[in-house]
């Protein structure tokens, strides 16, 4: 299956954007947005809950306004969060087109589908919702991403197969873990015949800063940066048709082009290396968090999680002593800190990694105190 209007292998993720002052540097991203089209690339991918929002309007403001619409494609999704039952969807997607600033939407996907959330979807129709959008030409085409096992990916796939699309969570020190199961979902897509979406290559940034036997690995076999290993290694996978990359500055964006316009499949040598990479990772335990920030949305303490497990990585991965002072300053400014979860877990019910998190607040608070 292809997908004409779609030029190259590359897309720009607008989940983490520049910001300024809590609102998205417009002046960077459309500089971002420019040499990324300069560039020869055109596909965009955001949803309605990313940066609260703001994600779509940035869209707006720096792509759609500014660039014919039959020059980029745009992807949107359905978030769970934003609707209850079958009547929620189509104001929301009509909120959603209004936001970005376009009359149809070239992709719109059911988002971060699971077992659980895949039910509620099927309670609410809303594949059946997003097909009716098809057929009246406001979508042109039908897609998942998707955080579970590959049996549940095999099942939607089976009872959906107006599907396309699927973005899958590819990165190579999750390609063969047993929670994310990278490699058995990607297979399942080639079952199906549906073309893969890759998502979190660089693992939410957490593979560009590696420990530091890690990053030795890497500079003995080349120049290249950490994102070029990680974003060349999901490209390369069979039935990948794209990959995106969160940027969130004009030097990132340079740097991901300067390999992605003409990418290179890895070689023996820097495979070897991110084998190296990749037992580093498992030897240290570190949280296989990807920032997200889903948990967050429920969190009836808005305990900033991620940030959280941002420190407990970072003291874990590298003994940064800093980050004890970075974990107080953030409970300062917020009022709460790790010590104030509740227990309730509703943030393991919309975590796309599974992780425990309740368990691993509690490590936080016995690392970094109150």
């Amino acid at each position: 299956m292809s997908f004409e209007n779609i030029k190259k292998n590359f897309g720009f993720g607008c989940m983490r954007l520049p910001m300024k002052d809590g609102q998205v540097d417009n002046a960077e991203m459309c500089k971002m947005v420019d040499a990324f089209m300069e560039a020869g690339f055109n596909y965009f991918d955001t949803a309605h809950g990313y940066l609260d929002g703001k994600s779509e309007i940035a869209v707006r403001e720096c792509v759609a306004s500014r660039y014919p619409r039959e020059s980029f494609v745009l992807t949107d999704k359905l978030t769970t969060f934003h609707f209850e039952k079958n009547e929620d969807i189509r104001p929301l997607f009509e909120k959603q087109l209004e936001a970005c600033g376009v009359a149809y939407f070239d992709f719109y996907f059911m988002h971060a589908q699971d077992a659980e959330f895949f039910e509620k979807y099927k309670k609410c129709r809303a594949y059946e919702t997003a097909m009716e959008f098809i057929a009246e030409g406001r979508v042109k085409h039908l897609g998942i991403s998707f955080h579970d096992k590959a049996a549940v990916l095999d099942q939607i796939l089976t009872e959906y197969p107006q599907v396309e699309v699927v973005q899958l969570q590819i990165n190579y020190v999750d390609f063969d873990d047993p929670m994310v199961e990278g490699r058995k979902c990607l297979e399942v897509c080639r079952k199906h015949g549906k073309p893969v979406i890759v998502m979190e290559p660089v693992k939410g940034g957490a593979l560009m800063n590696l420990p530091e036997e890690a990053q030795k690995a890497f500079d003995a076999v080349g120049s290249g940066s950490n994102a070029s290993y990680a974003i060349r290694f999901a490209a390369m996978q069979e039935g990948v048709m794209m990959v995106l990359s969160g940027m969130s500055s004009l030097a990132q964006m340079e740097d991901n082009l300067s390999f992605m316009q003409d990418c290179k499949p890895l070689n023996e040598a820097e495979l070897s290396a991110v084998e190296k990479v990749c037992g580093v990772f498992r030897d240290m335990g570190a949280i296989p968090c990807t920032g997200c920030r889903y948990c967050v949305s429920v969190c009836p303490q808005k305990l900033s999680i991620p940030d959280y497990f941002m420190c407990l990585n970072g003291k874990k991965l590298f003994n940064d002593m800093g980050l004890a002072g970075y974990y107080g300053e953030m409970g300062k400014r917020s009022g709460v800190s790790a010590q104030d979860c509740i227990q309730c877990g509703a943030c393991e019910g919309v975590c796309p990694q599974h992780l425990e998190v309740r368990a691993l607040l509690k490590e936080v608070v016995q690392e970094f105190g109150k």
